[in-house]
């Protein structure tokens, strides 16, 4: 597993409101696994260092939402509006964050199974076309990255992973699909994911997982959370139906 990135002390994010319960946190406007791994290192710290009102906390590419219920913040006597007081503390957390503090080791990857190509992947020929490989060196090279998941978002359980090699990286298809089946792994540009639910969507579909990404009724509904680590791994049509349900 490689190396947590370590934390950029500087430069400090810049911080605006979103609405009246919620802080925006940005870490400037370049997508990377080190900003992606400076967000995680600032989010653990404040959950580990919540103040009074603390509520969720969203990560993205680039930025970390911070929402907060506002009449607690209120009650806990702090001075100024709710929003002035949260940044003020955001600023006092973020300089009091450790240097070199790196985001909590997440263990070793999750091991997520694709089938691809065929009626699973509708899209794998068209992509290979574009990047000018075989479908066997797509399949090969985008089950032989390491990906990190950078948030989880669009729809519930849906990640959005760093890592795609970027000889695979392919625009989005003209005409969106109206039904994605949920499990459905794609790629739009520089990016890469899995449908976790059956939705519309427009990104180059490649393979499918059988296992399930959102599962509503469990204690921890996303089968994968920001920060951790994840690997495809190449599946036959016959392993996919035999895969158990979980």
């Amino acid at each position: 597993m490689p190396n947590p990135t370590l934390l950029p002390v500087a430069p400090p994010p810049r911080l605006y409101p979103l609405g009246e319960t919620a802080v925006v946190l940005e870490f400037g406007t370049v997508i990377s696994e080190a900003t992606n791994a400076t967000i995680q290192a600032v989010a653990d710290y404040l959950l580990a260092h919540p103040f009074p009102g603390l509520g969720e906390l969203v990560p993205a590419f680039t930025t970390l939402t911070v929402f907060y219920d506002p009449w607690q913040v209120r009650a806990s006597g702090a001075a100024g509006l709710p929003f002035e007081a949260v940044a003020a503390t955001l600023r006092e957390r973020l300089a009091r964050l450790p240097p070199g503090a790196a985001a909590a080791e997440t263990g070793p990857a999750v091991e997520i199974p694709v089938c691809y190509g065929g009626g699973f992947g509708p899209d794998l020929e068209e992509v290979a076309r574009h990047c000018g490989l075989s479908p066997a060196e797509v399949v090969a090279r985008h089950a032989g990255a390491d990906y990190r998941v950078y948030f989880i978002g669009f729809a519930p359980g849906f990640p959005y992973l760093g890592g795609l090699p970027a000889e695979l990286a392919t625009p989005r298809r003209a005409s969106p699909r109206p039904l994605v089946p949920a499990g459905a792994v794609g790629i739009a540009g520089a990016q890469t994911g899995i449908y976790s639910l059956p939705t519309p969507g427009g990104w180059q579909l490649i393979g499918r997982t059988p296992e399930r990404l959102f599962r509503p009724a469990a204690a921890d509904p996303s089968r994968l959370r920001a920060g951790q680590r994840l690997q495809f791994v190449s599946i036959t049509e016959e392993q996919f139906h035999q895969w158990p349900a979980v």
